[in-house]
């Protein structure tokens, strides 16, 4: 281990002789500190993503799996009996924690994105709606079914299959394209380091020559671009992880009745996460400027 330690020491301090080799300034630099900046930029909005569909996922899936609606339609006057009738069913049923009759006041909040405030509940007929919480267990659907229809005639029961399936398969995708972006944004990012190595190795061919008739070995000439690659990737990674984290804490909060966007962001410590972007970026650099420095240097006479 100490010795890995010392080749790490060894690598961040650098070699003002070698470090000449690789020019400071000019259109490799900027590109390999452009590239890594904007595609960690990226990688944290896709993180991002990835973390809030999981977290949606979650959440639909338990607070729908946990609850179901039954639906009451009855003839005017029989409403208030089938909704008694149908309590009842429900409070002997294993499997159901809690069965309660929504009030007029929560029927109108469900209705009101869709028919605007002023909604008059009370003179349309509309079914009555039971909110269902199931325990730990869960009930029979199929034989809940069987006994409302013998002894509630005008009730459905809805346990929320055909909602929540779709919503969390969604969701999973959703979370699926987050990481296959990562996935991408690392290979372009390995992309634009290889070519930007290749033309500074070709732009050096010349002092790669001399170095070589004075007795440098290509390891040390290799070593001085994996170096320079690596530290510019670090930088512009991490400028562009900074600015990144910026753009997504002023995006708006998590609220209740918000869409899905209002939940894009990092919450407790996934805001940890963005930091391993800089440090991916910069191992991509190391592995991506290697590999095209030994086989340009193989490759040159």
């Amino acid at each position: 281990m100490k010795f890995d330690l010392d080749r790490i020491r060894a690598f961040w301090a650098g070699d003002a002789g070698a470090d000449r080799v690789v020019p400071p300034t000019g259109f490799t630099a900027w590109l390999t500190l452009f590239a890594a900046g904007a595609m960690a930029f990226l990688a944290v909005f896709a993180l991002a993503l990835s973390l809030a569909t999981a977290r949606l996922a979650d959440r639909w899936g338990d607070a729908l799996a946990r609850s179901s609606t039954l639906r009451i339609s009855a003839p005017e006057g029989q409403m208030v009996a089938q909704t008694d009738a149908a309590l009842q069913v429900l409070g002997t049923t294993p499997g159901i924690a809690s069965a309660r009759a929504l009030t007029a006041e929560e029927q109108r909040a469900l209705l009101e994105p869709w028919f605007g405030p002023d909604l008059p509940v009370e003179t349309l007929p509309i079914p009555q709606l039971v909110e269902i919480i199931e325990d730990g267990e869960g009930y029979d659907a199929a034989g809940l079914r069987l006994r409302l229809a013998a002894e509630v005639p005008g009730a459905v029961l809805d346990d929320h299959t055909r909602w929540r399936e779709p919503l969390v398969r969604a969701a999973s995708r959703l979370r699926l394209m987050g990481w296959v972006s990562l996935v991408l944004i690392g290979g372009t990012v390995a992309a634009m380091i290889t070519l930007a190595a290749n033309a500074a190795l070709s732009a050096n061919a010349q002092v790669i020559g001399v170095l070589r008739l004075v007795g440098a070995r290509d390891r040390y000439i290799a070593q001085a671009f994996v170096r320079r690659f690596t530290m510019r990737s670090l930088i512009g990674a991490f400028v562009g992880m900074a600015l990144g984290c910026i753009a997504v804490a002023f995006l708006p909060q998590t609220e209740v009745g918000g869409g899905f966007l209002t939940g894009l962001g990092f919450q407790g410590w996934h805001w940890l996460w963005p930091l391993t972007i800089p440090l991916l970026s910069g191992a991509v650099a190391f592995f991506a400027t290697r590999a095209a420095a030994q086989r340009t240097l193989r490759d040159m006479p």
